[in-house]
């Protein structure tokens, strides 16, 4: 194995990484880049994680704990836990045992009744009915159980170190992107309705309408308190509501559309932004305003975006500025999703037209790599609904354009678990071999980096002088046998090693596959 160094990607969302170094240990075909951010937080006491091999599910519980039913060597535990290992979570193939699904199991031999509860990590799971149901069915099936009591909860995840957020923002989930890079081509349309198809699953969520310039939140829905207020102790801003999603635009502070320079409306966003009394949401769509300058990189350093959907028409013209848009959220790090073509086609007379050309959400899929395309079509509800003050999917639920959004927000929401769990599932520490184990995502391949090699190429302040570049950490600081107390996901791309000291070390993985 061969030790590497070379410089840090260099648009990482996270302030304060300046001089990261890169340490990987190298098999003969393959290697891994492993980035130690020069960013440090104070000790702070977290909570101890158990280490597992299991690669847990999208929707399962918020730990990595792969089994969190307290189960005794009787029969009759065994027989329910057998049973429900039957269940396979449909996208990475493993029970849902195994995947730490099942809670608070209570058992009644005697009178043949279970009780137990499933835990997701998103109330917006697709697939909790399924689950719900087999898990009946496939305890009923046991000869002694008379009765079976499921009950369905969930426990989203939250952002790790929270309190290094703004206030506003600490206990929001996921914060969606729903960008086009261009004016006109139904961005807000799409935001608006992908925000209600969320909430019509079961999640919390908020939308913010970041176009300042030209805000559109207020025609597209009624809420019926149409002016923000400002809590006058906290300094904070208390969202409006709509059908159940919290509301926060430009729009609806009684101002109008701004005329101002940009680092005015760069501010100006921040604050309605930051300072909002958001509460607990599963998801935040923000509705990008077009262009790549100083308001929308301002926005993806301020957020930790999880993920971005890029709306798009069939004109080559909307493909070139929509390029832009994916190319700029590629260099902060944040995973574009899907894609959405809007005003495909109309269909009349028993025939289908496509008056814009056809290609443009296609040729960004293949170009970029973005997994999934959805098609929008032509609908003059679809335009009037707009507005009038009521999305197209609360006003139809059940028609096709509903539905299209339904299959979009289905796919949000698995795409942004598995962005939450791929650094998770993807670094532990094996306690049998003492060494930090890195699997890279979508194949059987493992790395493995000693931890005190790990601790002692940290490029933090702690570590390293800022202003003279001395190294301040000594290798002899650092003991050969030093283990990680805890290994945790922090954002999209980092996991935060917390050492026995107190000091919490993160670090950016970056994670490709390369000739040697």
């Amino acid at each position: 194995m061969q030790l590497l160094h070379a410089p840090c990607w260099p648009h990482l969302p996270f302030q304060g990484c300046k001089s990261p170094s890169i340490l990987a240990l190298v098999p003969p075909d393959r290697f891994l880049q492993l980035s130690a951010i020069n960013f440090s937080l104070h000790p702070s006491k977290l909570e101890k994680s158990i280490w597992v091999s299991h690669r847990p599910s999208i929707f399962g519980c918020g730990s990595t704990n792969a089994t969190s039913v307290e189960v005794s060597t009787g029969t009759a535990e065994n027989d329910v836990l057998k049973a429900l290992s039957q269940i396979i979570d449909p996208d990475f193939g493993t029970d849902i045992v195994s995947c730490g699904f099942v809670k608070d199991m209570q058992i009644n031999e005697a009178l043949g009744e279970v009780s137990f509860r499933l835990e997701l990590t998103t109330p917006a799971c697709p697939i909790k009915d399924m689950f719900e149901q087999r898990a009946n069915e496939v305890v009923l099936a046991i000869p002694w159980v008379n009765k079976v009591n499921v009950t369905m909860s969930a426990q989203p995840a939250r952002p790790i170190f929270a309190e290094q957020l703004p206030e506003g923002l600490q206990k929001i989930s996921n914060i969606v992107a729903v960008s086009s890079c261009k004016g006109g081509v139904g961005k807000s349309t799409v935001a608006v309705n992908l925000a209600y198809t969320l909430a019509g699953m079961g999640a919390r969520v908020g939308i913010f309408d970041a176009d300042v310039y030209g805000p559109s939140l207020p025609t597209m829905v009624s809420p019926e308190n149409r002016l923000l207020e400002m809590n006058p102790e906290k300094r904070t801003i208390i969202p409006t509501e709509y059908l159940g999603v919290k509301l926060v635009s430009f729009g609806f502070s009684g101002q109008g559309r701004a005329i101002m320079r940009g680092p005015m409306v760069s501010g100006v966003i921040n604050q309605l932004l930051t300072t909002t009394e958001w509460g607990e949401l599963d998801y935040l769509v923000i509705d990008m305003p077009p262009g790549t300058g100083d308001i929308q990189l301002t926005l993806c350093q301020v957020v930790p975006l999880t993920a971005a959907v890029i709306v798009t028409t069939p004109q080559k013209l909307a493909f070139i500025d929509v390029a832009k848009g994916v190319r700029m959220f590629s260099k902060l790090k944040v995973p574009c999703i899907a894609v959405v073509e809007n005003m495909c086609h109309f269909d009349a007379d028993g025939k289908r037209y496509y008056p814009f050309g056809r290609g443009s959400g296609s040729q960004v899929v293949q170009q970029f790599g973005i997994p999934h395309l959805f098609d929008l079509p032509i609908r003059p509800t679809l335009s009037a609904s707009g507005d009038s003050g009521m999305p197209e999917v609360a006003a139809d639920p059940c028609g096709e354009v509903a539905n299209t959004f339904q299959d979009l927000g289905v796919c949000v929401v698995q795409q942004c678990a598995k962005i939450r769990q791929q650094v998770s599932t993807a670094v532990i520490y094996d306690k049998s071999i003492k060494a930090i184990k890195v699997k890279v995502p979508q194949s059987d391949e493992e790395f493995f980096l000693h931890p005190a090699t790990v601790r002692r190429n940290d490029r933090s302040a702690q570590s390293v002088d800022e202003w003279t570049g001395d190294q301040k950490l000594q290798y002899t600081d650092v003991p050969e046998d030093i283990e990680p107390e805890e290994i945790r996901p922090m954002g999209n791309y980092a996991v935060s090693i917390t050492w026995p000291d107190g000091f919490s070390q993160v670090v950016c993985l970056i994670l490709f596959h390369s000739k040697s």
